[in-house]
């Protein structure tokens, strides 16, 4: 069979341990023998980034920038330990949080949903994708501890030398106070790139907050959501059949455990950090079961596996033993990346091909052929326990009879 060929590339990036052990496999077993893959590669392994004060991790969100479209290993953020482990210079910053900054994108978190795997919410029949802001909040805040009693109160002092100040409340004995915040232009890129993300996937939006208690912070995420719905979406979502609906979060954590799920959720940063592990555990309680896409304002789009290295694994793997680590949201992460290019520069059989490796490998753990992280949360009498390279194996088989049934017969 001819392979499928590509116009431009997609920017690889390379990553760290049994998650860079993974990636090999899958394009050498899953893509590279259907595909005349293009790549722009970087490898953000921690010694090479080391090695270039992690000028290449930046290079690589550039290179994302020219292509639109990259796909993207775990990597280590070190630690004290990880530093000693790699005789690193320093503890260097998330990889992520870099790239994410670079292209000001959005997270998007959905779990992959498999027949054999029930929900913990008996309701959910379709994916519920996870919307993350990834900006602000405590992640930015700073707070006090104090030790006696007395009055707290934010003061914003102005470029223009304007001061404003409000009471946050009176301490009558010692306590804790934070302050944080949020930018009108990060909330507006925030809301358009969930509002193309939702075009791009045909889904319906909510987005949550608590504006009536939070009246200034939560209340201009409101109205900025709205501001940009209405005077840059609405009528495409109509075009669509799509919506998009304001909760506050009490009553959109309600209605979702009642809902068939099926829709975008759009979170403010720490609401996004805790509900996409909860959605990660309430539908297959692996994050090997998740996708991870990155949606910039502009449309540029990263994909990559919502675990970790797998470190554990890796030593395993060093000493020559089989691993049973499931490789399937990296395989998820390369569908997705090629299946972007191909609908971009209008390549059919590119897509085709992507949306077959996702079926295929779905097929294989619906046929009982699974990892050891799966055992607990499959529904199912006979299951077969693999390791990596079997399971991908597995995949390839299947993705051959899919692709067989697609191929065109021939004519005498």
């Amino acid at each position: 069979m001819s392979k499928i060929a590509m116009i431009r590339p997609v920017v690889e990036i390379d990553g760290d341990e049994m998650a860079r052990v993974m990636w090999r496999w899958v394009k050498e077993k899953l893509i590279e023998p259907y595909v005349d893959l293009l790549t722009e590669y970087y490898d953000l392994h921690i010694k090479i980034r080391d090695e270039t004060n992690d000028e290449v991790t930046i290079r690589a969100a550039e290179a994302i920038k020219r292509w639109g479209v990259g796909v993207k290993c775990a990597t280590i953020t070190p630690n004290a330990e990880r530093v000693k482990e790699y005789n690193l210079k320093k503890e260097w910053r998330s990889p992520n949080a870099t790239i994410r900054e670079m292209l000001d994108g959005t997270i998007f978190r959905a779990p992959i949903v498999v027949r054999n795997i029930k929900p913990a919410v008996r309701f959910w029949k379709k994916p519920i994708i996870v919307a993350r802001h990834a900006f602000g909040d405590i992640y930015v805040g700073t707070g006090i501890k104090t030790d006696e009693p007395g009055d707290a109160e934010i003061v914003f002092r102005s470029a223009s030398g304007r001061e404003i100040r409000s009471k946050i409340g009176s301490l009558s004995g010692p306590g804790v106070v934070q302050a944080y915040y949020n930018l009108d232009k990060s909330i507006e890129n925030f809301a358009r790139a969930v509002f193309k993300y939702a075009l791009m996937v045909k889904m319906d939006v909510w987005f949550a907050a608590k504006d009536t208690i939070s009246k200034v912070y939560d209340a201009r995420f409101k109205e900025i959501f709205a501001k940009v719905f209405e005077h840059e979406y609405a009528d495409k979502f109509r075009e669509h059949g799509i919506s998009y609906s304001y909760y506050l979060i009490d009553d959109a954590y309600a209605r979702a455990i009642r809902s068939e799920g099926g829709f975008i959720w759009a979170t403010k940063n720490f609401d996004g950090d805790v509900l996409s592990d909860m959605i990660a555990a309430a539908f297959s309680g692996s994050l090997a079961m998740m996708t991870s896409e990155l949606m910039s304002p502009e449309g540029y789009y990263l994909t990559e596996a919502a675990h970790g290295t797998v470190q554990r694994h890796y030593y395993r793997y060093l000493k020559g033993e089989k691993t049973s680590t499931n490789p399937t949201a990296i395989i998820f992460a390369w569908a997705k990346a090629l299946k972007r290019r191909g609908e971009i520069d209008n390549l059919g059989d590119l897509v085709k091909y992507a949306e077959a490796l996702m079926k295929a490998t779905i097929t294989t753990i619906e046929n009982g052929i699974v990892t050891q992280d799966l055992t607990k949360a499959i529904e199912q009498q006979t299951v077969v326990v693999v390791d990596t390279e079997t399971f991908i194996n597995a995949v390839r088989a299947d993705l051959d009879k899919i692709l067989e049934k697609l191929r065109p017969s021939s004519t005498s």
